[in-house]
């Protein structure tokens, strides 16, 4: 029997990490942006789930991730450790189009009620107040397998309409997405340090699907800057257990990215 643990005992970034990989299922091709993604994506695969294979925007195909050896960047060498692959990065992006990657997994600075993520920068597109890293993959990812997105549930992240669409969502919702051309994949679930949520099939507004133990959703809709729909019957997660903790502080003992 498995114990669990009290709010307390654990950081938001170790429980998003937790939750979004309790997601991952065994056998799946994942694509894993670094930090939280690729911890949780690692840590899917070290517990439940040892045929999930990782994929990395450089290029990398199947590698095994070392305890205390999270790559920063998906060029770093300790990304390729026992890969199956290592190809140029148009390669790898190519498997995207050609309908072999299942999970696209990333994080970014602002997502809207659709889904629509933005790594790209904040403020007007002309005199930005903050440029971001950018695309990288994160347009190809989103464009073509169904996306989990993993970040903190803050207000000026949960905005009504994102300043820029780097990695399309559900776009303007119903069937805004494939009109635009883009007829497979899509938003499937975004988790935070309060909740997990979805995409309501017909709208395809966001709405709450769980929440964390001890989170009401006065509380979640208080930190998001537009109406959240509530799914039929909300549920309750299950608290990170001791054993998932400690392999996540394995993998992270520095705490880079669960500080």
């Amino acid at each position: 029997m498995t114990e669990q643990t009290t709010s307390s005992a654990y950081t938001a970034s170790e429980l998003i990490a937790i939750m979004a990989g309790r997601l991952l299922v065994d056998g799946q091709i994942v694509f894993a942006g670094v930090g939280i993604p690729l911890l949780a994506a690692t840590l899917a695969q070290r517990n439940f789930a040892p045929k999930l294979t990782i994929l990395f925007e450089g290029g990398v195909i199947g590698p095994f991730i070392r305890p205390g050896e999270l790559p920063p960047s998906t060029n770093e060498q300790r990304c390729t450790r026992r890969a199956n692959m290592v190809l140029p990065s148009t390669d790898v992006l190519l498997l995207l189009q050609r309908g072999y990657v299942d999970v696209g997994f990333m994080g970014g600075a602002q997502i809207d009620r659709y889904g629509n993520l933005n790594s790209s920068f904040i403020g007007p597109a002309d005199k930005p107040s903050i440029r971001l890293p950018g695309t990288g993959g994160g347009n190809d990812i989103s464009s073509l397998t169904n996306m989990i997105v993993a970040m903190k549930h803050e207000k000026r992240r949960f905005v009504e309409k994102v300043d820029f669409i780097t990695s399309p969502g559900w776009i303007d919702g119903r069937d805004s997405r494939a009109r635009r051309g883009l007829p497979t994949g899509g938003m499937w679930r975004v988790v935070t340090d309060l909740a997990v949520m979805g995409f309501d099939a017909e709208t395809r507004e966001m709405e709450v699907l769980a929440l964390h133990p001890g989170v009401s959703f006065a509380q979640v809709q208080d930190n998001t800057g537009f109406p959240l729909r509530c799914a039929r019957e909300v549920g309750v997660t299950e608290p990170p257990r001791r054993e998932e903790l400690a392999l996540i502080r394995e993998l992270d003992p520095d705490r880079l990215y669960t500080a």
